[in-house]
């Protein structure tokens, strides 16, 4: 089961996100940053490498920071049976068995697919990890479930969090936090129970497997749900960078598909934060236990400034 937050997930450099990426590789020239897990550490183009990175992390913070994106959320609120009112959008919100509701007042509207809606607005049941988006203006109304509970965010392309945000720091890129690795399948994904960047909050995943690799002369093993592309894997960690340099519940890597041999090939550089690191509104997922390695990744995302 993908994560999706993770979202936004899923999910730049330090500079603005407004900033265009690196100049690009001629067209015709090979990538620098290796593909296979079967690579040469030595053989890598350097430049290249920091370049190939410099342009996929200013697209990573650009989509962050993107007009509904996580940054924009202005708030979390958990519907309940009693209607509520939420600062900024129109209606009184409501849930039940029947999925939630909304009360709009004469001469309120909302949008939803591109329709206008009035009076009594039913959603109906939300599956979990699923949502709906409305709009009210320029605001999206994000209305999902999380955890077993039905949730709304709206996203508001003016809030401070957005506008103000100037960069994510990070590492340098470096070619030594590329580590080789074998994917270990289970003989059938395993139902993996995780803590949420939410108190008391649960979330259930998927776990098709592990994945065995060897960083800086040590061997570790950490399980890995799905990713978003087919075959893709996902893999949230700790280390000992966490709370010090680095996030302290979390960071996501991403890892391509295994090859026929179920080698992969995980690129610590491109480890990143969730959305949880940046705002309190976020109901991330924490890695699973065990999901730690003990020594430094000095690699990827660092804390946010927003975090001080």
């Amino acid at each position: 089961m993908t994560i999706t937050e993770p979202a936004s997930a899923a999910p730049a450099s330090a500079a603005p996100a407004s900033a265009a990426p690196a100049s690009a590789a001629p067209a015709s020239a090979a990538p620098a940053t290796p593909t296979s897990a079967a690579f040469d550490r030595r053989a890598i183009d350097r430049a290249g490498f920091a370049r190939e990175w410099a342009d996929w992390h200013a697209a990573h913070e650009a989509q962050r920071a993107s007009e509904h994106g996580f940054l924009a959320v202005t708030g979390l609120h958990w519907l309940s049976a009693e209607p509520q009112g939420i600062d900024g959008v129109p209606g009184l919100w409501s849930t039940s068995d029947a999925g939630p509701v909304i009360e709009l007042a004469d001469g309120e509207t909302l949008q939803r697919n591109g329709a206008t809606v009035s009076g009594r607005v039913e959603l109906g049941p939300l599956a979990e990890r699923t949502g709906i988006d409305l709009v009210h203006g320029d605001i999206v109304i994000e209305v999902a479930r999380r955890g077993g509970s039905d949730i709304v965010r709206p996203r508001d392309p003016a809030y401070p969090l957005r506008v103000n945000h100037t960069g994510t720091p990070v590492y340098p890129p470096n070619p030594r936090w590329l580590a080789a690795g074998r994917f270990v399948a289970y003989d059938a994904p395993r139902e993996v129970t995780v803590g949420a960047a939410v108190e008391g909050l649960e979330h259930v995943y998927a776990a098709p497997g592990e994945i065995e690799f060897e960083l800086q002369g040590e061997t570790f093993r950490l399980i890995a749900f799905d990713g978003k592309a087919p075959g893709a894997l996902l893999v949230l960690f700790t280390d000992a960078t966490s709370g010090i340099t680095t996030y302290d519940a979390n960071r996501a890597l991403t890892v391509a598909a295994p090859d026929a041999e179920g080698r992969v090939l995980l690129d610590f550089n491109r480890a990143v934060n969730l959305p949880c690191a940046y705002t309190d509104f976020a109901t991330c997922p924490l890695p699973p236990a065990g999901n730690r390695i003990p020594v430094g990744v000095e690699a990827g995302e660092k804390t946010p400034t927003e975090r001080g």
